[in-house]
């Protein structure tokens, strides 16, 4: 099983490198498999690599689950 997240482009560096922002975490990765990927986007982000792009709304209800569990398991450990 792997993990990805949904990341926002924010910006497209040299060769196939961008920045992303990943629920307020900054990070360089990889565009390579997702050439077509432009700053707004959402992409979904393994290991380093952008592995595809993503639909906003999908991103936005993802994003919202990651907070709705972090908030959980920051109550269960209270």
């Amino acid at each position: 099983m792997c993990l990805a997240i949904p990341a926002r482009v924010v910006e497209r560096l040299d060769a196939d490198l961008a920045l992303i922002d990943a629920g307020g975490v900054g990070k360089r990765i990889s565009l390579a498999l997702v050439p077509e990927a432009v700053v707004g986007d959402y992409v979904i982000v393994h290991a380093g690599y952008a592995i595809s792009r993503l639909d906003p709304d999908e991103a936005q209800r993802t994003l919202e689950l990651f907070a709705e569990l972090r908030n959980e398991e920051e109550q269960a450990g209270a």
